[in-house]
């Protein structure tokens, strides 16, 4: 379900579906997920200088779901720990506060994604390309000695409005009894997933920059106040298309962007990125199990 961002919105898309579309975000009556609890929580923590390990993995263990998902993470050939890791505290001990606040607030994000009967497949798509996104937007961060967490935060929610888009365009389409082609719901989340992000960022208070990030990721040179890490999520999100859709475009193609020569990459640092690919798809299998 995801594809390079770029098409024309109003391309296949069915006027009256559209028009209802419009109505409802302009009226503030789309459905919003709500942000689980405990990921909020566990955002603020990592943003907070003075927190440490044993408020971290206090905060995990209040929700036992949660701390059997982080623990079995953790655990996972994804993060290649030297020994078992048998409790939170060790977690922390192995893997440091960051990286067990970023577990933490993936799998509390994971069941945020909208159930459309019909669409599991399109659902999981879109969280695989949203931690794809993720991952990369981390390793971009390092390259570019920016802070990897807040990126990462970035490239997970750069298009949490898709499938948010994706359950009222099919709803308003159901209740029209109006079929939608497969290019007339990319076209429609390509167009529109941006503005209902932006909408979920004002109503989960996300940080400035992830806010950013969802508005201006496609258009980063307009964004006001956070370029860097906008042009890092743009990246992202492109690398997470190629490695994860066959065929979105060759290897000239994805190199062929501005956003490189805006981030000051090279082409080494564009094969370093590349040799990822198989460390990013394990990270990405293991977190959406």
């Amino acid at each position: 379900m995801d594809t390079e961002l770029g098409h024309s919105h109003n391309v296949g898309i069915p006027e009256q579906v559209e028009q209802a579309l419009v109505e409802r975000i302009d009226k503030d009556r789309i459905e919003l997920p709500v942000l689980p609890q405990v990921a909020g929580r566990v955002m603020a923590l990592a943003s907070d200088p003075s927190a440490d390990a044993a408020r971290l993995s206090t905060l995990i263990h209040q929700d036992q779901a949660l701390a059997a998902h982080v623990l079995r993470i953790a655990n996972s050939p994804a993060y290649m720990p030297r020994t078992p890791i048998v409790s939170l505290q060790h977690a922390v001990a192995m893997l440091g506060v960051n990286q067990l606040s970023e577990i933490a607030v993936t799998v509390s994000l994971k069941n945020v994604a909208a159930k459309i009967p019909g669409y599991e497949a399109d659902i999981r798509q879109l969280w695989r390309h949203a931690l794809a996104s993720g991952v990369y937007a981390k390793e971009i961060a390092r390259l570019q000695r920016y802070n990897v967490e807040s990126a990462y935060l970035c490239g997970l929610l750069h298009a949490v409005g898709k499938p948010v888009v994706l359950k009222t365009v099919t709803t308003i389409a159901a209740e029209l009894h109006m079929p939608l082609e497969p290019n007339a719901i990319l076209s429609f989340l390509d167009g529109y997933h941006s503005r209902v992000g932006i909408l979920i960022a004002n109503e989960w208070a996300l940080p400035a920059q992830v806010a950013e990030a969802i508005a201006y990721y496609g258009v980063y040179e307009q964004a006001p106040s956070h370029r860097q890490v906008v042009m890092i999520t743009c990246l992202a999100d492109r690398l997470a298309t190629y490695i994860l859709v066959p065929g979105s475009f060759d290897d000239g193609t994805l190199r062929d962007h501005n956003v490189f020569g805006d981030l000051n990459l090279y082409p080494n640092d564009i094969d370093t990125l590349l040799s990822l690919k198989e460390q990013v798809l394990n990270l990405v299998e293991t977190m959406a199990q």
